[in-house]
């Protein structure tokens, strides 16, 4: 069965909104507002609300230079397995320049995350290394890191309050921090959670000299068929002054999609499919 909405998933930004987004946030169920959590219960709320088989959006990055001006580069994402532990697809639609462009990210649990690029130009499939994963990708504010779905036990998490508002909503602030500090470009993340809802509402990512590079901020907070999520989320560069825009137009949940695509091999034929198109 299929259902449609527009949403961010908060770890599909990655978390995003986580996730992508990140993530990058979606949940089916609300989270505990009379008693204090636990701060890795709460994210897990965040990570495990999506049961579906597979996913895919409609979306579009609007990315603002310091300057104010801005482009727009519109992308298909699919998502084969559950968030944080499954497999990510990216390809651009428009403009014409980057159309095809194709980015395979593997993020499962107990294996180191994988990512493989495919241009069209070249016609060719190549490994995104180490040290690209802190750059921007496809000129936008998110990193290769931050389209890449997070992994929830990647990551150690601690309830720092559970008294601030953000948006007129009582939030969980939690910090997580990586459990092997060479596998994430961020020495720590803080996430604030709505209480009366499992959805990321706004994040601070901090480098290894614990500065603060990015900021995370979702809107349009709408329920739908049982899912929270975020129509709208932006992520800032605070050093640049950047900022990009991710906003989700349309959702569809186990369209079956082809597992095939969502190898480096099956680079190529996402690029070129409808979905893709």
């Amino acid at each position: 069965m299929n259902k449609r909405l527009g949403f961010l998933s908060g770890n599909r930004m990655r978390t995003a909104a986580a996730s992508l987004v990140a993530a990058f946030c979606f949940s089916t169920q609300t989270a505990a507002t009379v008693s204090v959590p636990d701060a890795h219960k709460v994210m897990e709320d965040v990570y495990r609300q999506d049961s579906s088989h597979d996913t895919t959006m409609r979306a579009s990055f609007q990315v603002f230079d310091k300057q104010g001006h801005s482009a727009k580069k519109e992308f298909t994402y699919r998502r084969l397995g559950s968030p944080g532990d499954g497999k990510t697809l990216v390809v651009f639609t428009a403009p014409a320049e980057i159309r095809g462009v194709a980015l395979l990210s593997i993020n499962q649990r107990g294996v180191s995350a994988r990512q493989f690029i495919y241009t069209p130009a070249t016609q060719r499939v190549r490994s995104v290394v180490a040290q690209e994963r802190t750059a921007r990708f496809i000129g936008t504010d998110f990193t290769f890191e931050d389209i890449a779905e997070r992994i929830l036990d990647d990551f150690t998490y601690r309830l720092i309050d559970d008294k601030e508002t953000m948006d007129g909503r009582k939030t969980w602030k939690v910090e997580a921090t990586p459990v092997d500090s060479s596998r994430s470009q961020y020495k720590y993340i803080y996430y604030w959670v709505a209480q009366d809802a499992p959805v990321i509402l706004h994040a601070e990512l901090y480098d290894a000299q614990s500065r603060q590079v990015r900021r995370l901020h979702a809107s349009q907070i709408k329920h739908v068929d049982g899912v929270w999520g975020a129509r709208h989320t932006e992520m800032s560069t605070v050093q640049d002054g950047t900022r990009t825009v991710l906003s989700i137009e349309e959702v569809k949940f186990n369209a079956r999609l082809d597992e095939k695509l969502f190898t480096p091999q099956g680079l190529a034929e996402a690029s070129a499919t409808k979905a893709g198109k």
